[in-house]
């Protein structure tokens, strides 16, 4: 299933496998709405669902670091799709006001991106406040580099480790979320195929007035010890610490590690179990980039963007696995195959054939907006008129093939909001799968599904951008959901 989400509050939208009553209570659902690739539905889950799913909240299902010592338990749960997940359940009256708790998880269910473990939803039932997201079953960063049994991290993961989290951390700065709460090593997490992910938990405090920070004074940002306000730089401070880790392989506190540094004593920074495998090269530009994160004034900190710039050039082992280096036994399966003949869109979606999907997108026009807008009299305002234009002149460019120019146009037309076309997402999701941006091409496809739950073309264009996310098996299950709601359709009309 398809994955709606809101750029600013919680769209009224029906989702296909959950109902909500009058009075606002969520029944159970029959089968859990999912994004086959990982990316589920945001949506609310009753308490029930949850509480049947850790096994009445089981302490064999807690997963925090602390275990039962922690204010706010992990646990993971299987849902009766039997698909894993990790619920955070917040102490009772963390979160007082549940509109306000429901609109801050919206906010974080927004996002979707491969080096997060995302947010797939929350519980709001009386006092209970709880939060759901992807499980990742590989332990932590901090299990890896502290608490390791086998083999430790060698270095090209290390590298690889402060690339990705870069890479989500820039990517939830560009979508607005820069404030990320007490990043450390416990919240960066590994999934089935040993990629590391940072966790979405951390992009909401712990409670509606609590602390962003809770470990140990030593590795708190200045500026918070002043202040008690965390800041984009705090964050970077925060990377800065990760670095630290990845370095030594030790918890070390930032000021005995400057004082290293600056003793020009690098060497002694680095974890002894990686002698001999390491680059020094490598090492002394990680160690730099460090010192520059965990400046006292904030401002002369680097940002997310110059921290992807500068860790990218580091990683050159990207032909190996992670789950090779991590050492860990990937989850195999076997890719699907279509389990039902397919149209002349399911074919061309299945081979990628973008030339064909664009020649489809440009034949059937805007054939299913039909009764999706209906403008009053009043609404023909001038900017009305303004938007429509923009969005002729969006789809001449793409009946043209000029892509950019066509994305440039429909984001003129969807950024005024009068009107709601998921024709409009869907020609800009094939634009950006054009210019090679799967991750914008799927978030316009998700929107589709948004405005038009039922949608085949949303589904479609959802499994290509899956498929280029190199999601072979969940570009599979998309597209036979494509192919069943299309069959569905010519059997019995719209939707």
């Amino acid at each position: 299933m398809g994955c709606c989400y809101s750029s600013t509050n919680p769209p009224k939208t029906h989702f296909r496998h959950r109902t909500t009553t009058a009075s606002g209570a969520v029944s159970s659902p029959q089968q859990t709405p999912l994004l086959s690739g990982g990316w589920p539905v945001f949506s609310e889950y009753s308490f029930s669902d949850l509480k049947a799913a850790t096994n009445n909240f089981s302490s064999e299902f807690i997963v925090s670091e602390s275990g039962e010592k922690a204010p706010n338990l992990v646990y993971k749960g299987r849902l009766k799709n039997q698909r894993w997940i990790a619920v955070k359940k917040f102490t009772r009256l963390a979160w007082p006001d549940p509109k306000q708790f429901a609109e801050e998880a919206w906010g974080v269910g927004r996002l979707r991106h491969r080096r997060l473990a995302n947010l797939i939803g929350y519980c709001c039932d009386g006092d209970e406040r709880l939060l759901v997201a992807e499980f990742m079953p590989n332990d932590t960063l901090a299990k890896h580099l502290f608490h390791w049994e086998n083999q430790t991290i060698e270095w090209p993961m290390r590298l690889r480790v402060a690339l990705y989290i870069a890479e989500a951390l820039e990517y939830c700065t560009s979508e607005g979320r820069s404030l990320y709460h007490d990043l450390n090593a416990y919240r960066i997490l590994f999934d089935e195929k040993g990629d590391p992910r940072l966790s979405c938990f951390g992009l909401m405090k712990n409670s509606k007035d609590g602390k962003s920070y809770s470990t140990n004074l030593a590795y708190t940002p200045p500026e918070y010890l002043r202040n008690g306000r965390v800041t984009p730089e705090s964050v970077i401070y925060s990377f800065g610490t990760i670095l630290l880790d990845l370095l030594s392989g030790k918890h070390i506190p930032p000021s005995h590690a400057l004082d290293m540094i600056r003793g020009k004593n690098i060497m002694l920074l680095i974890d002894s179990h990686l002698e001999g495998k390491f680059s020094a090269e490598e090492a002394t530009a990680v160690v730099n980039l460090a010192s520059q994160c965990l400046q006292c004034e904030p401002r002369e900190r680097p940002n997310t963007k110059d921290l992807v710039l500068s860790l990218a050039p580091l990683n050159t082992s990207s032909n190996i696995p992670s789950h090779v280096m991590l050492g860990i036994k990937k989850d195999e399966e076997s890719p699907s195959t279509p389990s039902r003949p397919l149209s002349p869109m399911g074919e061309a979606c299945s081979r990628m054939d973008l030339t064909a999907i664009h020649q489809i997108l440009v034949m059937i026009h805007y054939r299913d907006d039909e009764g999706s807008n209906e403008l009053s009299f009043q609404e023909w305002t001038q900017q009305m008129k303004d938007m429509l234009e923009a969005r002729k002149r969006g789809d001449f460019a793409f009946r043209d093939t000029d892509f950019r120019a066509a994305i440039e146009c429909y984001s003129q037309f969807i950024d005024v909001g009068t009107m709601i076309s998921p024709t409009v997402y869907a020609r800009r999701s094939l634009c950006y799968l054009m210019c090679d941006q799967p991750d914008a091409a799927l978030r316009d496809a998700m929107q589709a599904q948004c405005v038009y739950p039922d949608w085949p073309m949303a589904f479609y264009m959802q499994s290509v951008a899956l498929a280029k996310l190199e999601m072979q098996k969940d570009a599979t299950d998309m597209l036979n959901e494509a192919a069943a709601l299309e069959e569905k359709r010519q059997k019995g009309g719209k939707g």
